[in-house]
């Protein structure tokens, strides 16, 4: 006989994950269970130039149908810019007059990495459903809305019905019990959750980081954790919307006065399916070696490695908030000889605050070499991949073998801080040893 869900009466005697409680409100419902498969109403579609218009239009153009609501589409590009040859300007025409053709008010055209740029812009509120033509989707996740990465033909199904079924997910529940010690930061955070639950830990959970070490950390680096869930294995990363959220979004110029960030949280006697705390005082920083994020250690594991390209870019790892642990660390220092620091701001905004506030400069004075604002390399695009002789050490998401470049190359991961001090030193270096 198959299993039969419980009943929403049985379901209300228990409480809600903050997971639960964001898919139910997509789908109609006062109370979803783990399991159930439930059609969703999408309150925001985001694609970019490399998964959006070039391989979406033919498919529309081949059901004869156009986008459900051009109001709640957000077109950004970052993969193809800056455009350096034919395919890549062709593609981004493409994009442009796709945009214009269908009316997209909703298009950041080189503005920077899409992550980054669609909560900059304002385009994220707690509460919110929102599907991504990216793997990296999950950043979302931070501002208290649930959001994850679909690809082309799922988003075909979204632009023409404005809505996508789902099963509902359970919630596997991270807690840091503290603050994180100094120069330990998100990233090293998820490279060690990853090193010890593997790259399919989140088995496709929603997973949701609390506890007051979450409590305690900037938006930024909360975008850190959602967006690399989807190298643990999750559908999501969730964070409960609280002031750090609406502070965010004061400064993207949204109107919080009817947002009650309470309102998304999971329910204190709420179930999930797993739960595990993280003692803060016990994490070091971390470096993933060649060639997955699951293969990390504590940084001493790895310190002496040699490396002579120290990369700061990625959604993941070149926003303001990393820019500025990289600039604490090589403030007054100069790059080991025969090191190529690489530096690719995640967003024009995040670029130019840098510029106003002193820290692009410390970085330039260290002898950085600054980067288009788009992905590049991370996603292996455009004229600044790796070639086979390049040892790096970088911030970005991702170190599989080819991914940044020639197969020949070699990437550890690593924090902001640890790139940094890699670079001074022209090896692997632990970035608490850097006054």
């Amino acid at each position: 006989m198959a299993a039969q869900s419980p009943s929403p009466a049985r379901a209300c005697a228990r409480g809600q994950t903050l997971a639960q409680k964001l898919v139910a409100r997509a789908a109609g419902r006062a109370v979803v269970t783990p399991g159930e498969i439930v059609t969703c109403r999408v309150d925001l579609a985001m694609f970019h130039d490399s998964s959006g218009p070039r391989r979406l239009a033919p498919m529309l153009r081949e059901l004869g149908a156009k986008p459900w609501d051009p109001e709640r589409i957000v077109v950004i590009t970052d993969h193809y810019v800056p455009a350096d040859d034919d395919d890549s300007r062709a593609i981004l025409r493409f994009t442009r007059d796709w945009v214009r053709e269908h009316g997209i008010a909703r298009f950041h055209d080189g503005e920077g990495i899409c992550h980054v740029v669609l909560p900059q812009k304002g385009h994220l509120r707690p509460g919110m459903f929102v599907v991504g033509g990216d793997s990296h989707s999950p950043t979302g996740g931070a501002f208290g809305a649930y959001m994850f990465g679909i690809g082309a033909t799922e988003m075909l199904g979204v632009l023409v019905t404005g809505e996508i079924w789902l099963r509902v997910p359970q919630t596997l529940r991270i807690e840091i019990d503290a603050p994180l010690p100094d120069r330990v930061v998100a990233k090293d955070v998820m490279l060690h959750l990853i090193g010890t639950m593997g790259s399919d830990g989140g088995r496709y959970r929603a997973v949701e980081y609390a506890g007051a070490g979450i409590d305690a950390l900037p938006m930024q680096e909360r975008m850190t954790l959602s967006n690399m869930t989807a190298e643990l294995g999750g559908q999501t990363g969730l964070i409960a919307s609280d002031h750090v959220t609406l502070a965010a979004l004061r400064e993207a110029g949204v109107d919080v006065s009817s947002i009650d960030a309470s309102s998304w949280r999971s329910d204190v006697d709420a179930d999930v399916d797993e739960r595990v705390v993280l003692d803060a005082a016990a994490l070091a920083p971390m470096v993933a070696a060649p060639h997955s994020p699951a293969n990390a250690h504590p940084v001493g594991a790895l310190a002496g490695e040699r490396i002579n390209v120290a990369y700061i870019g990625a959604c993941t790892g070149a926003k303001l908030a990393d820019l500025r642990m990289a600039a604490a660390v090589l403030r007054g220092g100069r790059v080991a000889p025969g090191v190529d620091l690489q530096v690719a701001p995640a967003s024009v905004q995040d670029q130019q605050a840098a510029e106003r506030e002193g820290t692009l400069g410390v970085l330039l004075a260290a002898g950085a070499r600054l980067l288009p604002t788009a992905c590049g390399a991370c996603a292996g695009y455009g004229s600044h991949r790796f070639g086979p002789d390049v040892r790096a050490i970088a911030t970005t998401a991702r170190n599989f073998r080819g991914r940044m470049g020639d197969a020949g190359s070699e990437v550890f991961l690593a924090s902001p801080y640890t790139v940094a001090a890699s670079a001074l030193t022209g090896r692997v270096t632990d970035p608490r040893e850097i006054a």
